[in-house]
């Protein structure tokens, strides 16, 4: 018997929970885990990973399912992303979260689409993404509201009228944050000079000298983790003077350690201030020192980027539209996610017509390079 009993002990740590008849409901999370975009993909994951672990079973109907995320890194690339997009189709999750990154995230659309599985976006800003299709949704803010309210910010606060734009070349994400930034600063009344780096570039001083000589007061440069890092190391050995603007790809402590210690201005548009909800901060803080992994995967520290938040509310999003829902089928899910209304550590939640959340603010940091923090500047809106 007690040989049986060992046996059986043994099945039950190997066998997976669904072959021991416990019900399971697949979450796909398609981001970045690799690449250029790797370290914001991977502090957008940390948020939905928490949250999992905090919430582990969703109740559909009368069935108690748990909740498995399964993985595929996108790689921050397009050409990446269709198999990335593939597995998880392969896999028959319900629904997937992600990606951080527009260009991913319009290369796995279609994917998600023919397999009729619904896809929440997290903050991947371009309109194009949820754009003729009714199974792509997301929580952020959009980049004609966040090139706006930067391009005022820069207008009303910082006094800019000439602004040098400096974007990837072929990147959704930059193209279209710099192209709204410009209309909007242009009615302004301001000047706009953009230039475009190729992929890969590694050297910005050029593109810092021409913004000097064109004679420019604020610097946007909406780019990937990667760059940014890359520009403020530039900016810092070129003594440069004139405010950065960074969008809410430069929230993060990997921006914070390039800039340490280095005499530059930084201000970010993000979805989320540390602070705006100390219960998720301290069990957040509590969790990523709890593990080394978690801890290396934020960086080293446990500074809260606004992607973990936006994360963790995208997880609760899934578990709310899968409750609606009644089941696992990802078309049920998907005609639960328009009614779903959520209050989320980064606010209230709720779709339009076109799937994206409605938000009408933005929060404006100041980087703290001295003490390598964020400082809220301003909570703003588009008018």
């Amino acid at each position: 018997m007690k040989k049986l009993l060992a046996i059986l002990l043994v099945l039950c740590m190997v066998i997976p929970a669904a072959a021991l008849g416990e019900e399971v409901v697949k979450i796909g999370v398609y981001e970045p885990a690799t690449g250029d975009s790797g370290a914001g993909g991977k502090q957008e994951m940390l948020g939905m990973q928490y949250a999992n672990e905090l919430f582990p079973t969703v109740k559909m109907g009368d069935t108690e399912y748990k909740v498995e995320l399964v993985y595929a890194d996108n790689g921050s690339s397009s050409d990446k992303a269709p198999s990335a997009a593939q597995k998880l189709v392969s896999e028959n999750v319900s629904v997937v979260l992600g990606s951080y990154g527009s260009s991913v995230s319009n290369a796995g659309k279609p994917y998600f689409g023919e397999a009729g599985i619904p896809a929440i976006g997290v903050t991947c800003t371009n309109p194009s993404v949820t754009a003729g299709n009714t199974h792509y949704f997301r929580i952020c803010f959009l980049d004609p509201f966040q090139g706006t309210v930067l391009a005022n910010y820069a207008t009303e606060k910082l006094g800019a009228t000439i602004a040098y734009c400096l974007g990837e070349l072929g990147n959704d994400y930059d193209t279209g944050l710099i192209y709204n930034f410009k209309q909007a600063f242009e009615k302004n009344g301001g000047m706009v000079v953009d230039e475009y780096f190729q992929t890969g570039n590694t050297d910005f001083t050029s593109y810092l000298t021409n913004a000097s000589m064109y004679g420019a007061q604020v610097i946007f440069a909406p780019c990937s983790l990667a760059y940014a890092a890359l520009i403020c190391s530039a900016a810092g050995a070129q003594g440069v003077t004139t405010p950065i603007l960074g969008s809410d790809t430069w929230d993060s402590n990997v921006v914070v350690d390039a800039a340490a210690g280095q005499n530059i201005t930084i201000y970010v548009s993000t979805f989320y201030q540390e602070g705006g909800s100390p219960e998720f901060d301290a069990g957040f803080k509590a969790w990523i020192n709890s593990d080394s992994v978690h801890l290396a995967n934020n960086n080293g520290n446990d500074m809260i980027s606004a992607v973990s938040a936006m994360g963790y509310d995208a997880y609760m999003v899934a578990l709310e539209a899968l409750k609606a829902a009644g089941s696992k089928d990802p078309k049920a899910v998907n005609a639960a996610l328009w009614d779903v209304k959520y209050d989320g550590v980064t606010g209230a939640i709720a779709f339009d017509e076109t799937g994206d959340a409605i938000r009408d603010v933005a929060f404006i940091k100041h980087l703290d390079t001295a003490n390598s923090a964020w400082e809220l500047a301003a909570v703003q809106g588009k008018d």
